[in-house]
């Protein structure tokens, strides 16, 4: 595997492992960040593409359709998730979102004969981790369903040459227009009551979605599918620390044990990718 690739990936899930902390000390509702999230980001990437444009590959219109599938999945996954946030541990949500790693993994074995290894060892221990959480958590699972379709649509999307920044742009912009009416119709106060909740919005936007959307999209062009989301299990780990260091959110012994076989586990799969 290529190392900046891999880097890549890694960094993206560590940039994406902060959302949730953003989203659980907003001042807005949970659709409101979700919809802020992406709205924030989108003049910013379409910034960063115009810069880059004639250093990139010109943008073809049959991937419209894969990159409106790609927004529509991604509003689904944000939707889901910040709702499910706000109704368990940051650590627990994050780790029913990142399930996605087993849906992604059988769809690239059935889809591209991509076998997964060390998959098996990641598995037991995200359901060996959070048991209550995965009972009662459905907003989770089907966070980890959206989760899933996003990343599989990306890594065709970047499969057939479209540039990183076009992506995230036509994307975010795309999943930020879907987002608009449901946080509307939400019934949430919509606009942000101070400067710091601006600040925190934006952190969440540029951090978590542009920087690490970005940084994984990125990654997924070069990294085979089933180890992309099994990698991202980096996710749920640093999130659970970072929830322990800044909410102060307790790590059981449980927590920390299923968080180093995580660790374990990604090893065995970079090893069995390579």
């Amino acid at each position: 595997m290529r190392g900046s690739s891999l880097f890549a990936l890694f960094a993206g899930a560590v940039c994406i492992a902060l959302s949730p902390i953003w989203v659980r000390v907003s001042e807005v509702g949970p659709t409101a960040s979700a919809f802020w999230r992406v709205a924030l980001a989108v003049p910013v990437l379409w910034l960063l593409f115009a810069f880059n444009y004639k250093n990139q590959k010109n943008p073809d219109k049959s991937q419209f359709l894969p990159l409106l599938v790609a927004g529509v999945a991604f509003a689904g996954d944000l939707a889901f998730w910040h709702w499910s946030i706000q109704f368990t541990s940051v650590a627990n949500s994050t780790l029913l979102a990142n399930l996605a790693s087993i849906f992604v993994t059988l769809a690239a074995w059935v889809l591209w004969k991509q076998r997964p290894r060390g998959v098996a060892l990641l598995v037991r221990a995200s359901l060996e981790s959070s048991p209550t959480a995965l009972l009662g958590d459905g907003l989770g699972v089907v966070t980890a369903l959206f989760y899933a379709w996003y990343l599989m649509s990306v890594k065709g999307i970047r499969g057939r040459g479209a540039s990183t920044l076009y992506l995230m742009a036509v994307t975010t912009s795309i999943t930020a227009l879907i987002l608009f009416p449901v946080a509307l119709a939400s019934g949430e106060a919509l606009l942000p009551p101070s400067t710091a909740s601006w600040l925190k919005l934006l952190g969440l936007a540029l951090v978590s979605h542009a920087a690490g959307q970005g940084l994984i999209a990125y990654a997924l062009a070069q990294l085979p599918a089933a180890f992309s989301a099994v990698g991202l299990l980096l996710q749920p780990v640093i999130a659970a620390l970072f929830a322990w260091v800044i909410l102060a959110e307790p790590l059981g012994a449980l927590q920390i044990a299923g968080g180093l076989v995580v660790l374990a586990g990604i090893y065995l799969a970079h090893k069995g990718s390579g």
